[in-house]
């Protein structure tokens, strides 16, 4: 409710805002560099598919390497111990319908987990939550049947407050709108199978954001990688713990 009545009370100045903002928005290209491949030693113990928007791609970091799909594929090998195979399919603008419309033009390649980074196009482009969660449901649904993946991994949204290219107060509808976003992806998330929500609280701050002011800069593109790194890790450990058999008698 009370970002409705923030919307009666602050509407004219925010739409004033956010017309602004698109029009100043300082426009920065996807990094360069190969989007699939395998990093670590050994045989291959995850296979890894990054996809979603902007933030997906990368934009903030100059090449791959200082991206997000890369750095997580090696952080991965490094705490599995073997080869981890990643693909990227990610696209600066893309919202939640848009993400799934990207997979199944590009038809991804097999994999064990999926990293979905979604959400804030949703936000800006005033998709209804409701809309958007379905969205989310059919991108999860499809990427278990027609990819073989079996754990989908959503991230939270950054408090999206911090984000300095965003004046005040549209920053503070932004955050409120994110942390409504968060809190229903994570109440949809923990009652589907093969699917979960990551936190993001405090992984974000004012100065790890590059200089467009809303994208990640590369060291907190590390932070995002470094905390999905340890969710997948330990979704990996616990999918390979053997489950208890009931013993017939």
């Amino acid at each position: 409710m009370l970002d409705v009545a923030a919307r009666i009370a602050f509407g004219p100045l925010l739409m004033a805002q956010a017309r602004r903002l698109r029009r100043a928005a300082l426009e920065l290209p996807e990094p360069r560099g190969p989007r699939r491949g395998t990093v670590g030693q050994g045989g291959t113990v995850l296979r890894v598919l990054v996809a979603g928007d902007s933030s997906a791609a990368g934009v903030g970091a100059r090449t791959q390497g200082d991206a997000l799909a890369r750095p997580l594929a090696e952080r991965l090998a490094r705490r599995l111990g073997g080869a981890v195979r990643w693909q990227l399919i990610a696209q600066s603008g893309l919202t939640s319908e848009g993400v799934l419309e990207q997979l199944k033009h590009e038809r991804p390649q097999a994999a064990d987990v999926a990293v979905i980074v979604v959400g804030v196009n949703d936000i800006t482009k005033e998709v209804p939550l409701a809309f958007a969660l379905r969205q989310r449901q059919l991108l999860a649904d499809w990427l278990h049947v027609h990819a073989g993946v079996k754990q989908v991994v959503f991230p939270a949204l950054p408090e999206m407050e911090l984000f300095p290219a965003l004046p005040r107060p549209l920053a503070w509808y932004a955050g409120m709108a994110a942390r409504r976003n968060n809190r229903a992806q994570k109440r949809w998330a923990v009652a589907l199978p093969g699917v979960s929500h990551l936190d993001m609280d405090g992984v974000a701050h004012p100065s790890l954001f590059c200089e467009d002011g809303f994208h990640p800069a590369p060291a907190l593109y590390a932070r995002v990688a470094d905390r999905l790194a340890d969710h997948v890790a330990a979704l990996t450990a616990a999918a390979a713990v053997p489950q208890p058999t009931t013993e017939k008698r």
